[in-house]
């Protein structure tokens, strides 16, 4: 049950018709695990953990760059130095006590993701480089965990969700194939902060959407963002049934 203090910390959310009581329970039994805690998970994990999902698993085995703090913003000054970890659980603690943090200090291999998939109910992928993406769709097809995949670079943002349940969805591979050799960082080539909280918080409202169960989720469409003109679009996005990641797993 949701305590006094529950209630009134969630009264806003609970007034929604879609989420009500039995939503904002269903928020407080689940777990989310959050692939980098960047410029988006930043925002993810600072939305889920106000909005009282029940347990976050935090991965990144990186440290707070003095470059970082123009767009992660759940770091700061003091936590130049710091594992990303680190301080992000620092920030999540003192906006919501309630919720339970697991930590993931060093990169997932292909043996701990799939330990660390199977113990969440949704991935959030705020990773910034192909490979990682990869292995994480490929853990989460394997275990049947939706997953919601976010990128930002420059001035352009991307959002999908890729749900193994739903024998319609395409996964990550399906969209982006063996990916490129040309891939660029933000390192490299720079990215406005904004951008990345907007993909983020999306992330974060799709997350909240399966989790609660309301809503359409953004499953089958490619959601694209162009910062320069504050355009909008969406592609729909089938699944390949010859994809060498997903495309036996419905048979």
């Amino acid at each position: 049950m949701l305590t006094d203090q529950e209630l009134l910390r969630y009264s806003r959310q609970i007034l929604l018709q879609h989420v009500d009581i039995d939503g904002q329970l269903r928020l407080k039994q689940s777990r989310a695990l959050i692939v980098g805690l960047g410029g988006l998970g930043a925002p993810v994990a600072l939305y889920l953990a106000a909005a009282g999902v029940g347990e976050l698993h935090l991965a990144d085995f990186d440290t707070v760059d003095l470059t970082n703090l123009q767009r992660q913003i759940i770091h700061d000054t003091h936590s130049v130095g710091q594992t990303k970890v680190d301080s992000a659980m620092r920030r999540l603690s003192a906006i919501n006590p309630e919720i339970t943090l697991i930590a993931h200090r060093v990169a997932l291999d292909a043996d701990s993701l799939v330990c660390a998939i199977g113990a969440v109910d949704v991935v959030l992928d705020c990773s910034d480089n192909f490979s990682t993406r990869e292995a994480v769709n490929a853990a989460c097809v394997a275990a049947g965990k939706p997953l919601i995949s976010g990128a930002a670079i420059r001035l352009e943002g991307q959002l999908s969700v890729f749900d193994p349940r739903r024998v319609d969805s395409p996964c990550y591979h399906c969209l982006y194939g063996h990916g490129s050799d040309t891939e660029l960082t933000c390192s490299e080539a720079g990215v406005v902060g904004p951008l990345v909280g907007l993909v983020g918080s999306l992330q974060a409202l799709e997350a909240l959407k399966l989790l609660a169960g309301f809503g359409e989720p953004l499953v089958g469409r490619l959601l694209l963002i162009d910062a320069l003109t504050t355009r909008f679009r969406e592609l729909r996005v089938k699944r390949d049934p010859g994809c060498s990641v997903c495309g036996t797993r419905h048979g």
